[in-house]
């Protein structure tokens, strides 16, 4: 049965995700990683991310971009198949190293920029989905390449937070898939532990988006812009670690 201080951490981790879209795993996977081993941790953000993904696109419903999941799709199953042979394959330092480097990036720029940086050609949606699919395989924190992709689409801040849920949920359900090949949702302790955590990530998201309507559109871009550098810099210090 998980602790309370478990409980707490899933909460958090849900309510920052109501709020911006992303950015549950930044919170949730270092704090349970303390409990329970690392590997175990990953899986069990992914099939809590599912559910919470859903339950935050039903309640933006109207400012979902579908049509940027069209352009991500192909890459993404591309990017999952890859990923499931690269975990066989290839150490994850370096291609971790580069992505936290190349996030917080992302996030320092757009932070120091008051215009929106130019608008990606549609036809990058491939490389980005790959790169989803190969990032939430490996690692379970696509969403901060998600972020980087939607900021470069999608003007209105809560179109990009409406929205990345909606890929994330499609991205996890992948990698799922490919886990559910390789026999890791086998585990009856990983879904005895679900059914205790799904509450407080199903009562984080719905906090989360209800202060969401309280914050400014500048400040919620801002907000996300910050989470992206501080992810990164998770990811850069995960990989040196």
């Amino acid at each position: 049965m998980p602790e309370w201080s478990s409980l707490l951490a899933v909460l958090l981790g849900y309510t920052v995700l109501g709020l911006t879209g992303f950015g549950s795993a930044l919170v949730i996977v270092p704090l349970l990683a303390w409990q329970w081993p690392l590997p175990e941790v990953v899986t069990l953000v992914l099939v809590l991310d599912l559910p919470a993904s859903l339950m935050h696109s039903g309640l933006n419903w109207r400012q979902v971009q579908w049509t940027e999941l069209r352009k991500l799709l192909p890459g993404l199953v591309l990017g999952t198949l890859a990923g499931l042979w690269l975990t066989h394959h290839l150490s994850s330092r370096w291609p971790l190293l580069a992505l936290g480097v190349y996030v917080a990036a992302v996030g320092a720029r757009a932070l120091r920029s008051a215009q929106t940086q130019p608008a990606l050609n549609e036809r990058w949606g491939l490389v980005y989905g790959s790169g989803i699919g190969v990032v939430e395989m490996l690692f379970g924190t696509a969403g901060p390449v998600v972020v980087a992709w939607l900021t470069r689409r999608l003007p209105d801040a809560h179109q990009v937070r409406a929205t990345i849920p909606m890929v994330m949920a499609v991205a996890v359900l992948t990698v799922l898939g490919g886990m559910a090949w390789d026999g890791r949702l086998s585990q009856p302790l990983l879904w005895q532990r679900w059914w205790v955590l799904i509450a407080p990530a199903l009562a984080g998201v719905w906090l989360g988006h209800r202060l969401a309507h309280r914050v400014p559109v500048a400040r919620l871009r801002q907000t996300i812009c910050a989470l992206l550098v501080v992810s990164g810099s998770v990811l850069v210090a995960k990989a040196l670690g």
